[in-house]
């Protein structure tokens, strides 16, 4: 039988897990203090062990990455019924995987995307910036929409707004650091 105690945030999630040991741990990515991401990866290092499924209503390629990057093990919509929580919940513990189809299909067209070994180029971005954003970035520089590189790359509209505002920030942040 299953056993679900809640926590009111990230932080909590973590301590809570981390007291009551459970077998998997359904984490929510939108929580104060501490977001699923931030919980999911602190719980993982002091738990290397711990399985975490993720339920939310983010399935955006940000979100998944990062939260799969954290260490979650599975990823669900919060459409998801009763039986397909159960199922990834299940599937987690056994030291399997778990994604909702519509996750799936992010992860499939990233790794499509990616190189596949790490080019020099790549290990080469400024600023931290990741392939992708580099990528958004340069289209942005020819003079593209943002509507225009969502078509060229295949991905959501949200998904180039929210690489051009990451790496924008990454980019801000190492001019500030510069100019200091």
């Amino acid at each position: 039988m299953y056993s679900w105690p809640d926590a009111a945030d990230g932080s909590q999630a973590v301590d809570v897990a981390r007291a009551g040991g459970p077998d998997v741990v359904l984490m929510d990515l939108n929580m104060p203090r501490c977001n699923g991401v931030q919980a999911t990866r602190l719980l993982r290092e002091g738990q290397p062990d711990a399985r975490v499924v993720v339920l939310t209503t983010y399935s955006d390629d940000d979100w998944v990455f990062a939260a799969l990057q954290a260490g979650a093990r599975g990823f669900l919509t919060k459409d998801a019924g009763a039986d397909q929580i159960r199922a990834a919940v299940e599937a987690v513990a056994r030291g399997e995987a778990a994604l909702d189809p519509a996750v799936q299909h992010h992860v499939i067209a990233a790794l499509a995307d990616a190189p596949a070994e790490a080019s020099p180029a790549a290990a080469e971005l400024p600023d931290g910036l990741t392939p992708r954003e580099a990528e958004v970035l340069a289209l942005i520089a020819e003079g593209l929409t943002n509507g225009e590189i969502a078509d060229r790359l295949g991905i959501p509209l949200g998904t180039v707004k929210t690489r051009t505002r990451s790496a924008l920030a990454r980019l801000a942040d190492e001019l500030d650091g510069e100019l200091s």
